[in-house]
């Protein structure tokens, strides 16, 4: 593997003791915006941990439609699913130019080796990571549209200057491959939030006016 190791700048943003020291296993590595890094069904061994930029993780058919399961920023890693030796199980791509510490399979056998509590964290965030794609599962089969884009709103809102808001602009495209929808019926949807008084957008940065009820 290319590249240097982390060093103490790159690290010292990621607040997370745990994936701190899972991204001073690694290689230093950078891709270009809109980068297909992970591809499903390919055989590798590498994690990567976020430094800089932003990544989504989809699924796509062969007819070119796509479904976001999940998007990630610094401090956070995807591909953990391949350290098993088994198949990717999901594209990953860049949403802007990322840098990454890039993490074979080796070096963690060897500090699960020599540390049982990094074993016991990392099977701990393996489990979260499977109840979140459970969950997931649940709102697509039991939730209608509305309901999962108004799930999605408020899982995606932070509390700024007393507003809920989502602080990442996110375009009504994006919203539809994250619920499995199409773009049209969630443009509908924005359209009835936005006359409701429930939401709005400015700049594409979507306000929480008031909670969106859970049926429509």
């Amino acid at each position: 593997m290319t590249g240097d190791s982390p060093n103490a700048a790159q690290l010292k943003d990621i607040a997370d003791p745990f994936v701190r020291e899972l991204a001073s296993l690694g290689r230093v590595r950078t891709y270009p915006k809109n980068s297909v890094f992970i591809t499903e069904g390919d055989s590798s061994d590498t994690l990567f941990v976020v430094l800089k930029g932003k990544v989504k993780v989809f699924v796509s058919d062969n007819e070119g439609h796509e479904m976001i399961l999940d998007t990630h920023g610094p401090g956070e890693y995807v591909g953990e699913m391949a350290l098993d030796g088994n198949p990717r199980s999901a594209n990953v791509m860049t949403l802007e130019q990322t840098t990454f510490s890039v993490v074979a399979r080796d070096p963690i056998r060897e500090a699960i080796r020599q540390n049982p509590d990094f074993a016991l964290e990392m099977i701990a965030r393996i489990i979260d990571r499977a109840r979140l794609a459970t969950n997931s599962v649940k709102h697509l089969a039991l939730l209608d549209v509305y309901g999962r884009v108004a799930r999605l709103l408020l899982e995606m809102a932070v509390e700024k200057d007393g507003k809920l808001a989502i602080p990442e602009k996110i375009t009504q495209q994006e919203i539809s491959e994250r619920v499995g929808a199409s773009r049209d019926m969630v443009s509908r949807i924005f359209r009835d939030l936005t006359a409701g008084g429930y939401i709005s957008v400015e700049n594409r940065i979507i306000t929480i006016n008031k909670k969106p009820p859970s049926k429509w």
